[in-house]
This record gives C-alpha cells, sequence and structure tokens, in this order.
C-alpha cells in the first residue's frame, strides 16, 4: 500500500512539495538554508563519486558512494555544529583511516549492516534529527562513463572531471532507480536542480531512463540553481545559456526557471582572493531565446577563498517563488 506524505505549515495550510536533485558540495549548501522553510523537502543524491574517502571505500565494499550523502545529511540537520561535525571530521592518520571521514564510515557501516544505503540513510536522519528525506539515486554499484568531443571515452567520475567539454555521460549499466525517487517526480510541485559541478555530480541523476520518463510524466515547475562560477576542466566557457541547454539534453524536457546570481565582484578582489574561476556570464538574450524565465539576484559571497552562494539569500529566493506559484 502506498503511503501519501501530507504535511502542513503552522498556518495549517499544506506544505508545498519540493524535490531537489544534486551531488555533495551545491545540494548540501542548498540544504543548509532551506531546511529552515517551512517546505516538504526531499532531496536526492548522486551516488557514482569515485574520489577520496568515498573511492575508497567504493572499491573494497563495492557500494555506492557515500561522500555526497553524508554532506547533505551534514548541513541538512539543525543539530549543534559541534555535533554534526563529527560527521565531517577526517582522520589525518598512518593508517588505513586516513583520509576517511567518520561520516562515511558510518554510513558504511550502517550498509554493511542492513543491507541497504536507504536504510542506513535513515538511521544517520533519525540520529541527526533530520526533517528533509535524504534519496540515493540508486543502491547499485554505478560507474559513470563519458566520452569528450574529441571521441576520448573515460571511466569514472573522478577521470571525467578532469576532461574538457565532456559531450556524452551515460552509466556502464543502467541503474535500478529507487521507487521512492519515481513517485516524488511524479508527486512534487517544484523540482529544483541543484548548482554543482555540471557533468559529474548534476547531470548523473539525470541519464536515466527511469528518471527521464518520470519527468515527462510529472506536472512539476523545474527550477535550476545556476552556477556562479566556471569549472576549469568541465565548463570553462559556459555561460548561463550553455548550463540551460547540456541539462535540457538529458532531462528532454524544458526548464521553467533558472536562478543566477548577478553579484559583481572587482577583478582585483578575484586575484587578491586567488579565484582563478570566472563568473558564469548571464546571457540574457540567449535565455529568452530558450524561453526560460530568468530570476537575478545578489546572491553570491567570498568564503575562505572561494565565491559561494549565500545559502539563506538563495533560499529566501527559492522560497519567495514557490510560494507565489
Amino acid at each position: 500500500m502506498k503511503i501519501i506524505r501530507i504535511r502542513y505549515n503552522y498556518t495549517g495550510e499544506k506544505m508545498k512539495k519540493v524535490l531537489l536533485f544534486g551531488g555533495g558540495s551545491g545540494l548540501s549548501s542548498v540544504m543548509e538554508g532551506l531546511k529552515e522553510f517551512p517546505l516538504d523537502i526531499t532531496a536526492v543524491v548522486s551516488v557514482a563519486d569515485n574520489g577520496n574517502s568515498t573511492g575508497k571505500l567504493r572499491k573494497e565494499f563495492q557500494i555506492p558512494a557515500v561522500g555526497d550523502i553524508r554532506k547533505v545529511l551534514t548541513h541538512s540537520s539543525k543539530l549543534p555544529n559541534q555535533i554534526k561535525n563529527i560527521l565531517e571530521y577526517r582522520f589525518q592518520t598512518e593508517s588505513d583511516l586516513d583520509g576517511h571521514a567518520v561520516g562515511n564510515l558510518i554510513l558504511t557501516a550502517f550498509l554493511k549492516q542492513t543491507g541497504s544505503l536507504q536504510t542506513a540513510i535513515d538511521y544517520m536522519r533519525e540520529l541527526f534529527q533530520i526533517k528533509p528525506r535524504i534519496l540515493p539515486l540508486s543502491e547499485d554499484y554505478l560507474i559513470l562513463q563519458g566520452e569528450t568531443k574529441e571521441g576520448i571515452f573515460i571511466q569514472g567520475e573522478e577521470e571525467i572531471a578532469k576532461f574538457h567539454a565532456t559531450q556524452s555521460l551515460r552509466y556502464q549499466k543502467e541503474p535500478v532507480v529507487l521507487i521512492e525517487i519515481i513517485e516524488a517526480i511524479l508527486d512534487t510541485d517544484f523540482i529544483i536542480v541543484s548548482m554543482g559541478s555540471l557533468y559529474t555530480s548534476i547531470l548523473p541523476n539525470f541519464i536515466s531512463q527511469e528518471i527521464q520518463k518520470a519527468l515527462q510524466r510529472t506536472n512539476a515547475k523545474i527550477i535550476y540553481l545556476c552556477n556562479a562560477l566556471t569549472q576549469k576542466e568541465e565548463t570553462s566557457d559556459y555561460r548561463v545559456s550553455d548550463h540551460l541547454n547540456a541539462l535540457q539534453k538529458y532531462l528532454k524536457k524544458k526548464i521553467d526557471v533558472v536562478i543566477a546570481s548577478n553579484t559583481t565582484i572587482d577583478k582585483k578582489i578575484l586575484n587578491k582572493e586567488k579565484i582563478t574561476a570566472k563568473l558564469v556570464e548571464i546571457d540574457q538574450e540567449n535565455i529568452l531565446k530558450i524561453g526560460t524565465l530568468l530570476i537575478e539576484e545578489d546572491l553570491t559571497i567570498i568564503d575562505n577563498h572561494e565565491v559561494k552562494y549565500d545559502s539563506i539569500k538563495l533560499s529566501s529566493c527559492i522560497f519567495q517563488y514557490v510560494i507565489l506559484h
């Protein structure tokens, strides 16, 4: 029997349902702010990462990637930072623990004990008092494959990230997507595509045939949070419209709204902060031709030598659009 979740806000009105897709850093930043708003939130996290601690655990235990899930869990919790930071702590030691994040090890332990990544995530949600529902794209051991415009075939998310202008993506084997994700796509009010590494964190969510078929059937509006900066290896010359075109190729569906930061940052400041990436150009004319509504706001800050979205400003912008539509 299918269980239908209905949540209400403090006024007694039915909450708007939002379904987010993304990877680690970008999605976790959105969740950091969005959890403070009265919304019924579900987040889907890609699980094909094969670098660092996650890569070691994938190889040893033949499991889906847990690193991006850990980040999203950490930023979705409302517990004090002293407790949440335990999940992010990395061992620095001359032992087999070197480089491993504590949260990755806990997730792996729960997964090995229960045999289910989704169950492991639910245990973590209960342990760290996390309200939003968090779903892995699949329980499968996924291997991402790509082809560059030069015809070079590459395998693995970490390796794909090193190549410029990946032409196409696929999985070595078609993934079995969680049925809860398909149900959420068909039942949600808004689908939000997070900012993040376009070809290695975002698009891997949408190269599944099951996901694409569900997207054709949904009535949800699709909102894309465009990256603030280009990425040297993946999107060094991409404007907002280029991000939109790449996404729509895999979604096989029009994106209704794109949110982009128009924060002006002086080149002298970028140089001083040693930030070499370029701000993504908001090419209004091309966006208009695509037919996507553009929302421009001052949404970025410089933090620890990085240009980042201010999670509260961004979430406020999302919430304002959601409650009006």
